[in-house]
Parts: structure tokens; C-alpha cells; sequence
């Protein structure tokens, strides 16, 4: 079958186009689906450079959202699941597994993927491959950081950081959705101008002016009597940006977040953190219930993910150029 291995840790040079890579097949427990859809995403990049404390066998076929049709199903699996379209959850939740597919294991940069019966989810009439293979890494850590974790409601202010990427798209829907008011940054125009069509009541350009002065001029400087400040910032940026993120929060309000691309190491002013009351609440990754939720709003209409670009197996070097170089809102899909 045709496939992208990472061969290595190191540049995009180490993704190779093979077109005889052996097929898989299902083991006990296990289906082999084929692939319809596989989204790109920033995890792929960061398991190609090396993520510490996550050893890996090379080479590896990445991509872990995987959307495609059952083929094939192994002992033990009943056999009604042949030719159903599926969502893949890629996360091993069993506890005698670490990690994910297409990080620890095979993923969906192939023709085929073999995975555990246990992580199908069926898809409902009408959602698509590459709707529901936009869903996991992206929509899936939005909704539960936004929904599940920190209890976004209707008529709040929400500050977003980085939303013009898979993350920060989908946050954006979401506090839509809940009925909030948003307030999102990003780093061009032209993805001010995508934002806005989003639904963005707000949108800052953090090239040209800092977020907290953006935040002060449209909804006020927090008090600690109260007023000012937005309800609740989404912060998955980390890096030098919690301070002014603090700063920007109201009497009360809530800092999120799911993750740090810019870094872990991060400087807090404990001042504010106790004298506006601050929440500080930190979402990892999904649960399967989050997943059927978001399927349950593409059914209603309610929710289309954004997808960016579709491109072809042999050009995920170029989906991850797309990435690495900020070219992308939303989602960028294979479609092997």
C-alpha cells in the first residue's frame, strides 16, 4: 500500500513517500479500515522533531484524527462493523497502552491503519470523512477545554490566543456557538478577515498592537471592584503571554488552557492570580463523549469544522510546511 513514514527524528526531509509499504493486518481486537481521511497536525510535527520522554519506533506512519470505512476485522470483533464509515479515537484509554495512534503506533498517513474495535466511533448520516477527521486533536481539546473544563456560557467575553490555528478555529466556533462574545487574536489580516466571517465580534492583530491594550480598549481595564477584563482568556500559547493574559481577566474571571507551543516555562504574577480571584484551569486532551458531541452538532448544522486545504498522501511534506509556516486556518486534511 501507499504510505508516509517519518523515518527519523529531524526536518521534513526524513517524510518518505513509500508505495509498497506492507498493509496491515487486524490482530485480535482489532479492525483495518480504509483511509478516507487523516487531518495534519502540529502533534505529527512535534513527534517528528522529538517530544521528550516519548520514545519512538521508527519509522512511523503518523497521523492520529482518522476517518475512513472498516475493511477487515480480526478475532473477537463482531463483524457488522464491515463497511460502516467510522471515526477513529486515537487515544489509548485502556491503561496497557501509552499514547496514541499515529504516535506510539501506525496512524492514518496510509492507504490502511489497523486499530483497536474498542476506539470506533460510527459515524452518523451525514457527517463526512473529513468533517469528522477534523474533529479529535483540534475540536475535541477545544470543546472539552471550553465546555466540559471551563464552563463557557452565553453573554460571556472570551479572549482567544492564537486563533487561527486547528485549536484556536475551532474555539472560536465554539464560544459562538454558547452564545459568548469573542475577542480573537491572530497575526495577519487576511486571517482577521477569516476570523471575523467566523463570527469574531473582535479581532487583534498582535503584530501591530499587544493584546492587552487591545482588550482594554474594548471591553475595559479589570478592577478589582470589578468591571473591565473579559470573562474568560484561552491561553495555549504559554511563552511570555500569561502575564498580559492575567492582566486582561476580570474580577472573577477564568484563564484556560490545554497546552504551552510556546513554551512550557511560564511567568505568573501571583498578585493577580489571588487579588482578582482568578481561576487558572488547565483541559487535557478529549473524551469520547466530547467526540459524539461534536458529531451530534455537524448532524443538527450547527457545527462545520474549518478545513484549510485538502491535499493528496504524497504531499504531507507540504501540509506540514503549511503548518510550520503559519499558512493555515483551520485544518489541513490527506486524503490518501
Amino acid at each position: 500500500m501507499r504510505a508516509v513514514l517519518t523515518t527519523e527524528h529531524g526536518d521534513r526531509s526524513v517524510l518518505v513517500y513509500d508505495k509498497n509499504f506492507a498493509a496491515p493486518k487486524a490482530k485480535d481486537n482489532e479492525v483495518v479500515l480504509d483511509v478516507r481521511a487523516t487531518a495534519v497536525n502540529f502533534h505529527d510535527i512535534f513527534t517528528r522533531r522529538g517530544m521528550p520522554g516519548v520514545p519512538i519506533d521508527f519509522p512511523l506512519i503518523v497521523g492520529s484524527d482518522i476517518a475512513g470505512v472498516v475493511r477487515s476485522v480480526g478475532s473477537g470483533v463482531d463483524k457488522s462493523w464491515i463497511d460502516k464509515p467510522v471515526l477513529v479515537d486515537p487515544v489509548f484509554r485502556g491503561g496497557d497502552r501509552f499514547g496514541m495512534i499515529g504516535e506510539t503506533c501506525h496512524g492514518g498517513r496510509a492507504e490502511q491503519v489497523a486499530v483497536p474495535a474498542s476506539q470506533l466511533i460510527a459515524l452518523p448520516e451525514g457527517v463526512d470523512f473529513e468533517a469528522a477527521a477534523a474533529l479529535p486533536l483540534a475540536y475535541g481539546t477545544a470543546w472539552r477545554m471550553m465546555v466540559t473544563r471551563g464552563k463557557v456560557a452565553a453573554g460571556e467575553s472570551v479572549l482567544i490566543l492564537g486563533a487561527s490555528g486547528g485549536v484556536g478555529v475551532a474555539c472560536v466556533q465554539i464560544a459562538k456557538l454558547l452564545g459568548a462574545s469573542v475577542i480573537a487574536c491572530t497575526s495577519s489580516e487576511s486571517k482577521a478577515r477569516r476570523l471575523r466571517e467566523l463570527g469574531a465580534d473582535h479581532v487583534v492583530n498582535y503584530s501591530q498592537t499587544s493584546f492587552r491594550d487591545a482588550v482594554r480598549k474594548i471591553v475595559g481595564k479589570p478592577r478589582v471592584v470589578g468591571g473591565g477584563g473579559v470573562d474568560v482568556a484561552i491561553n495555549f500559547t504559554g511563552g511570555d503571554t500569561l502575564l498580559d493574559t492575567q492582566k486582561s481577566v476580570s474580577l472573577g474571571g477564568r484563564i484556560l488552557t490545554c497546552g504551552a507551543t510556546a513554551g512550557y516555562e511560564l511567568e505568573i504574577d501571583a498578585r493577580y492570580w489571588w487579588t482578582f480571584e482568578h481561576e487558572m484551569i488547565g483541559s487535557n486532551g478529549w473524551s469520547v463523549d466530547d467526540l459524539t458531541s461534536l458529531l451530534d452538532l455537524i448532524v443538527e448544522g450547527r457545527l462545520a469544522p474549518v478545513i484549510d486545504k485538502i491535499l493528496p498522501l504524497e504531499d504531507c511534506s507540504e501540509a506540514e510546511r503549511m503548518l510550520e509556516d503559519r499558512e493555515v486556518l483551520g485544518k489541513v486534511l490527506i486524503r490518501p
